[in-house]
């Protein structure tokens, strides 16, 4: 038997095989015909990730022409253009509310002529869709859920009909992030007929996908079955996508039948602990998988991302090498779609490696049977069938991080702070007498959602030379769940508040957080007001954190895990071949089983061939 260390791991994924056809009304128990216009994960790029609300033509062709030099070859295919593009005056990743909003006549979004000059007159994206289905690719675009509240407000006519926007809008129906559209009755006349004549009109300018926002969590299953037969009255192959999730894994049977991928997380940025929770969903939603359906684990935060002002944590991904591999590595053994969010430009050799890696765009692309094997104390095993001979794919994980924390050494530590919680806070007071360090601690309760917005409100020491703001010391390190922790502003970039309360002076971030100072001699007490910030409270979901105190290192090194694996987990009775997909080797020929050594964070791929007896 052989000690395997750590491989290198990157991941790409193939295309998607589109084929005309229309979706007639579904018998019971067969498949829709739209599965066929996505039998592989679909593989692209989209721009949110690193151009957010203010993605252009100039950028758009930029990548298409990218995709088509570099990345096409291996499957990589569809170029989308996400949220705002109608909105001409969009700058960062935040959204203005009574922003003018391009549309025409019939209450449809229209592209922003500033951002696409070829939609000007009313020509829509049918030049941009041209342009990139010239090299060779597929156009897609994003849309929100609903119509356009400035429709409703000035009551533009539904197309096809002598019904108007007020007529069908939904205006209890809003999504909680995004000020643009009210949803859409489907139990009124003329709603139907909204959604027939907007993916009419995308199907004339040539577009091959839509990701539709705000339609998966909450789970708003007749505007899904409109946006269906809209695009099956369009007899062009679109794929659709939901978002954003958490989708309701009890919807999966439906899901499943309406659309061809879906979200099944908030939005997933380069956080570990993000990573982390998406390997229990992806297992949650093993039974729902299959060729032209698949539950989408979200874009893929590599390179250079966060182009643009308005979301914290700098221009380039925070993931390790080992990180991005882990999440390469999960994507491919799962059969999630694969969409490159980062500015493919500005790719380095390594994030062009982790996208061109055929062995591993193959598993992704072309396995079966993808279930998770084990999952033991945080070591976690994957493996799927290559369809086309015994071979197995195996992929194993050290989720376990370098750096665990130790609760127990806490000096001070609060009971779960949410909404409910009076004040949305709790008073700190503690003794530092002859303390050399002081590290302030959100986490996020257990939850895991993404709107733990958080305010060390008025931290100060306090000592026989009087007090001293916090704020006023630089600290040593300072790390946020969701962009960056801040004493200027709240971590969403607004000014801090806390149950209606401006505050005075503070630190702005997000669970989980962890925020290390050295602290100056002489001070012997430590005060603040630990509490939610209204960046999340104003959220109708999360918003739950504890937060902790320490005077020493709540750290406790980890070393690399050895995991056995035996080829009796695999379904094989005899010797195999074992090929690392990332390193492209072959290992060597093992009889019964492998010791795979990982660090933390660290995972490997591998092919696993039976071997015949001589």
């Amino acid at each position: 038997m052989k000690e395997l260390a750590t491989a290198l791991f990157l991941l790409p994924m193939l295309m998607t095989t589109i084929l005309p056809s229309t979706q007639a009304q579904t018998p019971a128990g067969t498949s829709p015909e739209f599965w066929k216009w996505a039998q592989k994960p679909p593989m692209g790029w989209n721009s949110w990730d690193c151009f957010a609300t203010t993605v252009t033509e100039a950028q758009t062709k930029a990548q298409a022409d990218y995709m088509a030099e570099k990345l096409a070859l291996y499957g990589w295919q569809y170029i989308v253009v996400d949220i705002q593009w109608y909105e001409s005056g969009a700058t960062s990743f935040e959204y203005r509310a009574n922003a003018p909003l391009e549309m025409d006549e019939w209450s449809r979004l229209q592209p922003a002529s500033n951002k696409f000059p070829s939609a000007a007159g009313g020509k829509g994206f049918k030049a941009l869709a041209d342009y990139v289905h010239s090299k060779g690719l597929k156009f897609g675009i994003h849309m929100m859920r609903g119509i356009p509240r400035q429709a409703v407000t000035r009551n533009t006519p539904i197309k096809g009909t002598k019904l108007h926007a007020a007529d069908i809008a939904d205006t209890h129906s809003t999504c909680p992030w995004n000020p643009d559209m009210y949803g859409v009755d489907m139990t009124k006349p003329g709603a139907q007929e909204y959604y027939d004549s907007l993916y009419a009109m995308f199907a004339s300018w040539g577009v091959d996908f839509v990701k539709v926002d705000d339609l998966s969590r909450p789970y708003h299953q007749a505007e899904i079955e409109a946006i269906r037969r809209a695009i099956d009255k369009t007899r062009r192959p679109i794929i659709l996508s939901t978002s954003p999730g958490e989708t309701p894994v009890t919807s999966g049977a439906h899901v499943q039948q309406h659309a061809n991928m879906w979200r099944i997380s908030d939005d997933f940025w380069d956080d570990w602990s993000a990573l982390f929770t998406q390997f229990k969903r992806l297992d949650d939603w093993t039974p729902y998988r299959g060729p032209g359906h698949f539950p989408d684990a979200d874009m893929l935060p590599l390179g250079a991302i966060r182009q643009v002002p308005g979301y914290g944590g700098g221009p380039w991904t925070r993931f390790t090498q080992d990180e991005q591999r882990t999440m390469m590595s999960l994507w491919a053994i799962v059969r999630s779609p694969l969409m490159m969010g980062g500015d493919m430009t500005k790719n380095d050799d390594f994030t062009l490696s982790l996208l061109t890696n055929k062995e591993v765009i193959e598993v992704n692309q072309n396995s079966n049977g993808n279930r998770q094997l084990f999952h033991r104390d945080g070591l976690i095993a994957w493996i799927a069938n290559d369809p086309n001979g015994p071979d197995k794919y195996l992929a194993v994980f050290n989720t376990g991080d370098a750096l665990t924390l130790d609760i127990k050494n806490a000096v001070f530590r609060s009971d779960l702070l949410t909404r409910q919680t009076p004040g949305h806070g709790v008073e700190v007071e503690l003794d530092i007498t002859e303390a050399k360090k002081l590290f302030l601690m959100v986490d996020d309760g257990g939850d895991n959602f993404t709107a733990d917005h958080f305010d060390w409100s008025e931290p100060r020491l306090i000592g026989p030379q009087g007090e001293f703001k916090l704020t006023e010391l630089p600290w040593i390190k300072a790390t946020a769940g969701w962009g960056q922790p801040s004493t200027k502003t709240a971590v969403g970039g607004k000014p801090m508040r806390i149950d209606g309360k401006q505050v005075a002076y503070g630190i702005g971030t997000h669970a989980n957080s962890i925020i290390e100072f050295d602290l100056p001699p002489g001070y012997t007490k430590f005060k603040a007001f630990a509490g939610l910030d209204e960046g999340g409270t104003s959220q109708p979901n999360g918003a739950t954190v504890r937060a902790m105190v320490f005077t020493h290192s709540p750290y406790i090194q980890q070393e690399s895990a050895t995991v056995p694996v035996t080829w009796q987990e695999l379904g094989f009775n005899g010797p195999v071949r074992v090929r690392d997909l990332w390193q492209r080797k072959d290992l060597g020929v093992f009889s019964d089983q492998v010791f795979i050594v990982l660090k933390p964070h660290a995972s490997v791929l591998y092919r696993i061939t039976p071997v015949k007896a001589p």
